[in-house]
Protein backbone atom coordinates (compact mmCIF):
# COMPACT_ATOMS: atom_id res chain seq x y z
CA UNK A 1 0.00 0.00 0.00
CA UNK A 2 1.46 3.44 -1.10
CA UNK A 3 -1.07 5.53 1.49
CA UNK A 4 -2.02 4.99 5.25
CA UNK A 5 -5.67 5.50 6.81
CA UNK A 6 -4.29 9.04 8.07
CA UNK A 7 -2.84 10.34 5.29
CA UNK A 8 -6.55 9.35 3.46
CA UNK A 9 -8.39 11.17 6.26
CA UNK A 10 -6.23 14.49 5.58
CA UNK A 11 -7.49 14.07 2.15
CA UNK A 12 -11.09 14.92 3.87
CA UNK A 13 -13.32 17.40 4.66
CA UNK A 14 -16.27 16.69 6.50
CA UNK A 15 -19.50 18.32 5.19
CA UNK A 16 -22.09 19.43 7.22
CA UNK A 17 -23.90 21.34 5.06
CA UNK A 18 -27.74 20.15 4.74
CA UNK A 19 -29.73 22.55 6.00
CA UNK A 20 -32.51 20.59 8.10
CA UNK A 21 -29.17 18.98 10.48
CA UNK A 22 -30.13 19.94 14.29
CA UNK A 23 -27.48 20.80 16.59
CA UNK A 24 -27.25 18.08 18.15
CA UNK A 25 -26.70 16.25 14.99
CA UNK A 26 -23.93 19.20 14.47
CA UNK A 27 -22.13 18.30 17.48
CA UNK A 28 -21.95 14.39 17.12
CA UNK A 29 -20.18 15.28 13.19
CA UNK A 30 -18.01 17.56 14.61
CA UNK A 31 -17.14 14.63 17.23
CA UNK A 32 -16.90 12.23 14.29
CA UNK A 33 -14.16 14.47 12.44
CA UNK A 34 -12.44 14.79 15.53
CA UNK A 35 -12.31 11.08 16.24
CA UNK A 36 -10.94 10.77 12.24
CA UNK A 37 -8.70 12.91 12.18
CA UNK A 38 -9.71 14.29 8.97
CA UNK A 39 -8.55 17.52 7.33
CA UNK A 40 -11.48 20.45 8.32
CA UNK A 41 -14.68 19.76 8.94
CA UNK A 42 -16.48 22.26 6.92
CA UNK A 43 -20.25 23.46 8.96
CA UNK A 44 -22.56 26.33 7.98
CA UNK A 45 -21.64 29.48 9.13
CA UNK A 46 -23.81 29.89 12.27
CA UNK A 47 -22.70 26.93 14.05
CA UNK A 48 -19.12 27.94 12.94
CA UNK A 49 -18.29 29.82 16.16
CA UNK A 50 -19.02 26.46 18.37
CA UNK A 51 -17.14 24.16 15.79
CA UNK A 52 -13.99 26.08 16.50
CA UNK A 53 -14.42 25.77 20.49
CA UNK A 54 -14.85 21.74 19.46
CA UNK A 55 -11.97 20.92 17.67
CA UNK A 56 -9.96 23.64 19.89
CA UNK A 57 -6.22 21.88 20.02
CA UNK A 58 -6.58 19.30 17.38
CA UNK A 59 -5.09 19.13 13.87
CA UNK A 60 -8.84 19.20 12.60
CA UNK A 61 -9.58 22.63 10.76
CA UNK A 62 -12.64 24.73 11.26
CA UNK A 63 -14.40 25.56 7.92
CA UNK A 64 -17.29 27.55 6.48
CA UNK A 65 -18.86 28.72 3.41
CA UNK A 66 -18.55 32.04 1.64
CA UNK A 67 -22.11 33.26 -1.04
CA UNK A 68 -23.34 29.73 -0.51
CA UNK A 69 -24.24 27.85 -2.52
CA UNK A 70 -25.41 29.65 -5.12
CA UNK A 71 -22.38 32.83 -5.30
CA UNK A 72 -25.38 35.31 -6.28
CA UNK A 73 -24.73 37.50 -3.33
CA UNK A 74 -22.93 40.77 -3.38
CA UNK A 75 -19.45 41.11 -3.45
CA UNK A 76 -19.76 43.36 -0.32
CA UNK A 77 -21.80 40.41 1.07
CA UNK A 78 -19.61 38.13 0.76
CA UNK A 79 -16.83 40.02 2.17
CA UNK A 80 -18.86 40.64 5.21
CA UNK A 81 -19.50 36.95 5.32
CA UNK A 82 -15.74 36.51 5.18
CA UNK A 83 -14.83 38.86 8.02
CA UNK A 84 -17.36 37.26 10.51
CA UNK A 85 -16.13 33.96 9.56
CA UNK A 86 -12.99 35.14 10.53
CA UNK A 87 -13.53 36.74 13.29
CA UNK A 88 -16.00 33.06 14.44
CA UNK A 89 -12.01 31.52 13.97
CA UNK A 90 -12.40 29.64 10.18
CA UNK A 91 -9.51 28.64 9.70
CA UNK A 92 -10.71 27.71 5.89
CA UNK A 93 -13.42 29.35 3.63
CA UNK A 94 -15.16 27.47 0.45
CA UNK A 95 -16.19 30.72 -1.80
CA UNK A 96 -18.61 30.49 -4.56
CA UNK A 97 -17.96 31.75 -7.53
CA UNK A 98 -20.73 33.79 -9.03
CA UNK A 99 -22.00 31.32 -11.47
CA UNK A 100 -23.86 34.01 -14.01
CA UNK A 101 -20.89 36.21 -14.00
CA UNK A 102 -18.56 32.70 -15.15
CA UNK A 103 -21.02 32.03 -17.68
CA UNK A 104 -21.57 35.70 -18.98
CA UNK A 105 -17.80 36.10 -19.11
CA UNK A 106 -17.63 39.17 -17.12
CA UNK A 107 -13.89 38.34 -16.12
CA UNK A 108 -13.12 41.57 -14.06
CA UNK A 109 -16.33 41.17 -12.01
CA UNK A 110 -15.77 37.63 -11.11
CA UNK A 111 -11.75 39.11 -10.11
CA UNK A 112 -13.24 41.48 -8.26
CA UNK A 113 -15.48 39.24 -6.49
CA UNK A 114 -12.66 36.89 -5.39
CA UNK A 115 -9.38 39.43 -4.87
CA UNK A 116 -10.69 40.78 -1.64
CA UNK A 117 -11.86 37.56 0.08
CA UNK A 118 -9.04 35.80 -1.17
CA UNK A 119 -6.57 38.61 0.23
CA UNK A 120 -8.56 39.42 3.62
CA UNK A 121 -8.71 35.18 4.40
CA UNK A 122 -5.08 35.19 3.55
CA UNK A 123 -3.78 38.03 5.98
CA UNK A 124 -5.35 36.34 8.97
CA UNK A 125 -3.93 32.60 7.88
CA UNK A 126 -6.52 31.41 6.68
CA UNK A 127 -6.97 29.44 3.25
CA UNK A 128 -9.75 29.59 0.28
CA UNK A 129 -11.39 26.84 -1.69
CA UNK A 130 -13.36 28.41 -4.63
CA UNK A 131 -16.23 26.93 -5.59
CA UNK A 132 -16.95 26.29 -9.47
CA UNK A 133 -20.22 24.80 -9.82
CA UNK A 134 -18.69 22.85 -12.88
CA UNK A 135 -22.14 21.29 -13.63
CA UNK A 136 -23.12 24.63 -15.15
CA UNK A 137 -19.80 25.45 -16.71
CA UNK A 138 -18.02 24.63 -20.02
CA UNK A 139 -14.56 23.71 -20.43
CA UNK A 140 -12.94 26.93 -20.81
CA UNK A 141 -15.02 28.73 -18.67
CA UNK A 142 -13.34 25.93 -15.75
CA UNK A 143 -10.08 26.58 -17.56
CA UNK A 144 -10.39 30.46 -17.15
CA UNK A 145 -11.49 29.92 -13.66
CA UNK A 146 -8.42 27.97 -13.05
CA UNK A 147 -5.99 30.90 -14.60
CA UNK A 148 -7.94 33.28 -12.24
CA UNK A 149 -7.90 31.34 -8.89
CA UNK A 150 -3.68 30.57 -9.54
CA UNK A 151 -3.26 34.38 -10.42
CA UNK A 152 -5.02 35.44 -6.93
CA UNK A 153 -3.44 32.67 -5.26
CA UNK A 154 -6.12 30.62 -3.98
CA UNK A 155 -5.59 27.39 -1.92
CA UNK A 156 -8.18 25.41 -3.68
CA UNK A 157 -10.14 25.20 -6.45
CA UNK A 158 -13.17 22.94 -6.00
CA UNK A 159 -15.75 21.39 -8.55
CA UNK A 160 -19.16 21.61 -6.82
CA UNK A 161 -21.24 22.95 -3.84
CA UNK A 162 -23.38 19.67 -3.88
CA UNK A 163 -26.32 21.50 -4.95
CA UNK A 164 -26.47 21.72 -8.48
CA UNK A 165 -27.24 19.89 -11.03
CA UNK A 166 -24.54 17.67 -10.95
CA UNK A 167 -21.53 16.76 -8.82
CA UNK A 168 -17.44 16.29 -9.46
CA UNK A 169 -16.29 13.60 -12.34
CA UNK A 170 -12.56 12.18 -13.62
CA UNK A 171 -12.91 14.70 -16.43
CA UNK A 172 -13.34 18.40 -14.30
CA UNK A 173 -10.80 16.50 -11.59
CA UNK A 174 -7.82 16.13 -14.18
CA UNK A 175 -8.73 19.31 -16.07
CA UNK A 176 -8.49 21.28 -12.63
CA UNK A 177 -5.39 19.70 -11.91
CA UNK A 178 -3.98 20.27 -15.95
CA UNK A 179 -4.79 24.22 -15.69
CA UNK A 180 -4.31 24.92 -11.84
CA UNK A 181 -0.75 25.84 -11.49
CA UNK A 182 1.38 23.76 -8.89
CA UNK A 183 0.08 26.39 -5.90
CA UNK A 184 -3.51 25.35 -6.20
CA UNK A 185 -4.75 22.69 -5.03
CA UNK A 186 -7.64 20.56 -6.25
CA UNK A 187 -11.15 19.45 -4.21
CA UNK A 188 -13.24 17.14 -5.57
CA UNK A 189 -16.72 17.94 -4.37
CA UNK A 190 -19.01 14.84 -5.07
CA UNK A 191 -18.20 12.13 -7.95
CA UNK A 192 -15.91 10.46 -5.14
CA UNK A 193 -18.27 7.40 -3.90
CA UNK A 194 -16.01 4.47 -2.74
CA UNK A 195 -12.36 3.65 -1.85
CA UNK A 196 -10.86 3.28 -5.04
CA UNK A 197 -12.18 6.65 -6.71
CA UNK A 198 -10.87 8.34 -3.65
CA UNK A 199 -7.28 6.81 -4.56
CA UNK A 200 -7.68 7.03 -8.12
CA UNK A 201 -8.12 11.43 -7.82
CA UNK A 202 -5.10 11.11 -5.29
CA UNK A 203 -3.10 9.69 -8.33
CA UNK A 204 -4.22 12.43 -10.43
CA UNK A 205 -3.18 15.19 -7.76
CA UNK A 206 -6.44 15.81 -5.97
CA UNK A 207 -5.71 16.58 -2.63
CA UNK A 208 -9.30 17.13 -0.42
CA UNK A 209 -12.94 15.68 -0.87
CA UNK A 210 -15.68 16.64 0.64
CA UNK A 211 -17.84 14.22 2.41
CA UNK A 212 -20.48 13.79 4.73
CA UNK A 213 -19.14 9.90 5.61
CA UNK A 214 -16.36 8.19 6.94
CA UNK A 215 -17.27 4.74 5.02
CA UNK A 216 -14.24 5.67 2.96
CA UNK A 217 -11.98 5.10 5.89
CA UNK A 218 -13.55 2.59 7.48
CA UNK A 219 -12.97 0.52 3.96
CA UNK A 220 -9.68 1.75 3.65
CA UNK A 221 -8.89 0.65 7.64
CA UNK A 222 -10.50 -3.02 6.49
CA UNK A 223 -8.26 -3.10 3.42
CA UNK A 224 -5.29 -2.37 5.26
CA UNK A 225 -5.56 -5.11 7.91
CA UNK A 226 -6.65 -7.66 5.18
CA UNK A 227 -3.41 -6.55 3.49
CA UNK A 228 -1.20 -6.63 6.44
CA UNK A 229 -2.61 -10.36 7.41
CA UNK A 230 -1.59 -11.47 3.96
CA UNK A 231 1.85 -10.33 4.09
CA UNK A 232 2.20 -12.42 7.71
Amino acid sequence: MDWTVSELAKMIDYSLLTPSLTDEELEQGCQIALHHDVASVCIMPYYLKRCVEILAGSAVKASTTIGFPHGSHTAAVKLCETRRALSDGAQELDVVVNIGKVRSGDWDYVLADLRPLIETAHEASAKVKVIFENCYLNDDQKIRLCEICGMLRADWVKTSTGYGSGAGNMHDFRLMREYSPPHVQVKAAGGVPDLDTLLAVRAIGVTRVGKRSVTILEEASRRLAMAQQVAR
